[in-house]
């Protein structure tokens, strides 16, 4: 069952009631959800980005892909969005607080991993 971005809104703020306010610190430009899917035409059609974290001029966000969750979990209830937004919630977070600490070893593996996509090998989705 498709969700609303409304809805995932709602459920996205949930989530992020469930982690430690000390994960969100320095994260200045907060957590968006943006429309748009993000898929990986190199990777095939069936890989979406279902999340970011960003370091800019701007400062420290996470951005998280309403349209990539509505690309793959269409078909899914509720739950499993919940699960998924959780994951990738959990994901983004990983990567801010290693960015704090110098630590880079998540993005060092998200990049294996999206280089394993790429030339045909496993096909789970992003996060």
């Amino acid at each position: 069952m498709i969700l609303s971005i409304d809805e995932v809104n709602a459920i996205l703020d949930e989530v992020c009631g469930e982690f430690p306010e000390e994960l969100f610190q320095q994260l200045n430009g907060g957590i968006l959800l943006l429309e748009e899917a993000l898929p990986d035409p190199e990777a095939g059609e069936d890989v979406y980005v279902m999340g970011e974290y960003c370091v800019d001029e701007m400062g420290r966000y996470i951005d998280i892909y309403y349209g990539s969750f509505a690309a793959l979990l269409s078909d899914e209830p509720r739950e499993v969005w919940e699960d998924e937004l959780r994951v990738t919630l959990r994901h983004e977070l990983t990567h801010h607080v290693e960015g704090l600490a110098g630590e880079r070893s998540l993005e060092y593996k998200d990049l294996a991993q999206l280089d394993e996509f790429r030339s045909g090998g496993d096909r789970r989705q992003e996060k």
